[in-house]
């Protein structure tokens, strides 16, 4: 498997929260070459399941979300602009200029309105959600014929490879989750698995975590890792709040999670000589995680997350490297889940 090949593929899937259809049908065709039974839930979540010869076999749950952050559409102007509000968290300083896709009817290049500096005298302030103007050059009666209100709105920035292993892309939260998911079950192709597997694509991570709980409800599984991503740290951040790019995936230690998942972990990594890292958090962790572990009769639940520089903007920077360390890392722990099935 081509992992840079398999993000840019999932990367170039549309798919803002609650309307991940795009990026879910990426995801369920890539996810069928693993698993037998595969399909697509009322929520969009994507859920493939594979079985374990064993008996009393424990369930365990791996997810990474298909949404990205973008914009819906609330309005449009009688002079032909398009006013929206935001899909989940936004740096609204980095907004002006940036070019973003419309989908409407069709899909319809824009570009959200600036003030040059010539006319602003180089104060032009931030910009409020309810202040940002997007321009497709049409009219404002033939906008009202191709989008409607509530269309979503993602930003249009091309595949980057970058330097040594590195790429970018404005969807990488979390594609590359999923590629290494994907990569993972490669790894494990015609092994006999110890537990009972399942694989999740959840939908509507970025505004509230609805897919994970709905299919943490449904699967109620034993074990569940959300496979996400964290801050790295760039020029000028706090090494203490981030992790290092390409020094492997940060394994989740917090209140909310299992010590003992984040243990076998750790001693997965220590044992197959795989970089890994700590997070480690005072409380909730903000992810995926935070819903199995009380979904149901709750799971076991823990977080692997892969560095990324520069969240929620139209250009998310990660190592490849670090997909496929986390890949490796799941797969070996996998191999060795021992933890007994919940009885209660």
């Amino acid at each position: 498997m081509n992992l840079t090949e398999i993000l840019r593929e999932l990367t170039g899937a549309d798919g803002v929260s609650g309307e991940e259809s795009s990026a879910g049908a990426k995801a369920l065709g890539l996810l069928k070459e693993y698993c037998s039974d595969v399909y697509k839930d009322s929520t969009g979540n994507i859920i493939g399941t594979i079985p374990s010869r064993f008996q009393n076999a424990p369930i365990v749950l791996l997810d990474a979300h298909l949404d990205q952050v973008g914009f819906i559409v609330t309005s449009i102007t009688n002079d032909g602009f398009i006013k929206a509000g935001n899909v989940g968290g936004l740096d609204m300083r980095i907004m002006p200029a940036q070019n973003v896709v419309v989908h409407g009817r069709t899909d319809i290049p824009g570009v959200i309105a600036s003030v040059p500096p010539h006319l602003s005298g180089g104060k032009e302030k931030v910009l409020d959600i309810t202040e940002m103007l997007i321009d497709t050059g049409y009219s404002g009666s033939v906008l009202h014929e191709m989008v409607s209100l509530g269309d979503r709105i993602s930003f249009d920035t091309p595949f980057l490879e970058l330097m040594g292993d590195n790429v970018a892309a404005h969807s990488m939260d979390d594609r590359c989750g999923i590629a290494a998911i994907l990569y993972t079950l490669e790894l494990l192709k015609d092994k006999e698995l110890p537990c009972n597997l399942n694989i999740l694509f959840s939908a509507q991570e970025e505004t509230g975590e609805a897919g994970a709980a709905n299919a943490g409800f449904n699967i109620a599984p034993d074990i569940a890792i959300a496979v996400d991503v964290t801050f790295a740290t760039a020029h000028g951040d706090d090494p203490a709040k981030c992790g290092k790019m390409s020094k492997g995936p940060m394994i989740g230690i917090a209140p909310t999670l299992s010590s003992e998942i984040s243990l076998g972990l750790i001693e997965t990594a220590k044992c197959n000589n795989i970089p890994y890292q700590l997070e480690v958090m005072n409380g909730k962790t903000g992810t995926n995680a935070d819903r199995f572990a009380v979904a149901r009769g709750g799971a076991k639940s823990c977080t692997l997350s892969i560095p990324l520089r520069y969240m929620h903007t139209p250009s998310e920077v990660i190592s490849v490297s670090d997909v496929k360390n986390t890949s490796e890392l799941l797969a070996a722990w996998l191999m060795g889940v021992h933890y007994a099935k919940r009885t209660s």
